[in-house]
């Protein structure tokens, strides 16, 4: 009945690739969204908010929910942007970068075993027509 829509088909596919992710981070004790932000903001410290929320494709007040919930955590603080002092920056604690390893291997573990079940090129397309799909429709 659904076979050629992309949104049934893409959610199904976030809930399953979520559950995943959901039992990957769970023993460092974040959420799947929790860990990509603070993937990103070990990457990258120092992003905005704004910055963290477009690289993710996120709405601000859902970035802005996930670093309160990283800052309760004590993995990132925010700091006054040098630029312009109403805006504020985000920087990984030493707390999160000393799981900053863990993260990443995590990750590839989560990676590597999904491309063991669909296969490393039909994972490697899928990803990037997804991605293409989601350029253009921006």
């Amino acid at each position: 009945m659904f076979d050629h829509c992309l949104y049934f088909n893409t959610v199904a596919l976030a809930r399953v690739v979520e559950r995943e992710w959901t039992r990957a981070f769970k023993p460092l004790g974040v959420t799947p969204s929790q860990g990509f932000l603070l993937r990103l903001v070990l990457s990258k410290p120092g992003l905005s908010q704004y910055e963290i929320a477009d690289e993710l494709t996120i709405s601000r007040p859902t970035a802005t929910r996930l670093i309160d919930g990283l800052q309760a955590l004590r993995l990132v603080e925010r700091r006054e942007a040098e630029h312009d002092a109403r805006h504020w920056a985000v920087f990984p604690t030493p707390r999160a970068t000393a799981m900053h390893q863990a993260l990443d291997a995590t990750s590839g573990e989560v990676t590597r075993r999904i491309q063991r079940h669909v296969g490393k090129e039909n994972f490697l397309d899928t990803v990037g027509k997804v991605r293409a799909v989601c350029s253009a429709l921006k």
